[in-house]
């Protein structure tokens, strides 16, 4: 009896640690954009409901859904039980190999009050800016993401950036170190030496 216990609390411990695993997992997947369309469930005195759309970010479709009921019973209280969802479609970048300057506009709640804060990024997508401003907020803030509300987003022209940190990129002359060790190795054991003659550049 002794013994089916102890299996017992193994298998449990077992399946904590499968499920923290999990867990993990779930936390790692890329942010997706959506455009949602819903309206309220038409009757016989409304026919013809307001629609509402709204850009969302989440990791998958119904995530994106969810938020949508969400913000639309705060803002519109219009709830899931009495409402449709009319599209779901989801926003690519139309120039993935280009890097851009983003803003975010952005409103959280932290644990004295709420706070209005602009950000500034740069990633070749929307959906990456977004994600380096989760970890950012989480990191400074301890904000979570279910307390962070995007106002808006905004590609930005160098000339109109304000923070120094994205500002520093904005140089025609920029050099970056290699992250690696770049001097060549001798064709021959007999050909190495402690000492170089010139210095080895470690710039692209």
């Amino acid at each position: 009896m002794q013994r089916a216990l102890i299996l017992g609390r193994v298998e449990v411990r077992a399946d904590a640690v499968a499920g923290r695993r999990n867990h993990r997992t779930s936390l790692s997947k890329m942010l997706h954009e959506y455009l949602v369309v819903g309206r309220k469930t038409p009757t016989a005195r409304d026919p013809a409901p307001t629609v509402y759309k709204m850009r969302l970010f989440a990791t998958d479709a119904p995530k994106a859904r969810s938020r949508f009921w969400y913000f639309l019973s705060k803002l519109k209280r219009v709830k899931k039980a009495n409402g449709e969802i009319v599209a779901v479609h989801e926003i690519f970048e139309k120039n993935p190999n280009t890097v851009k300057n983003w803003g975010v506009w952005l409103r959280y709640d932290s644990r004295s009050g709420t706070h209005n804060m602009y950000k500034e990024y740069r990633d070749t997508h929307l959906t990456g800016a977004i994600e380096q401003m989760y970890t950012e907020m989480a990191g400074r803030h301890r904000a979570r993401k279910s307390c962070i509300q995007i106002m808006r987003t905004e590609a930005i022209p160098a000339s109109a950036c304000k923070r120094p940190n994205t500002q520093q990129f904005h140089d025609s002359k920029i050099k970056f170190p290699l992250p690696s060790n770049c001097l060549p190795r001798p064709s021959h054991k007999s050909y190495k030496t402690t000492f170089k003659a010139n210095r080895p550049v470690n710039l692209h």
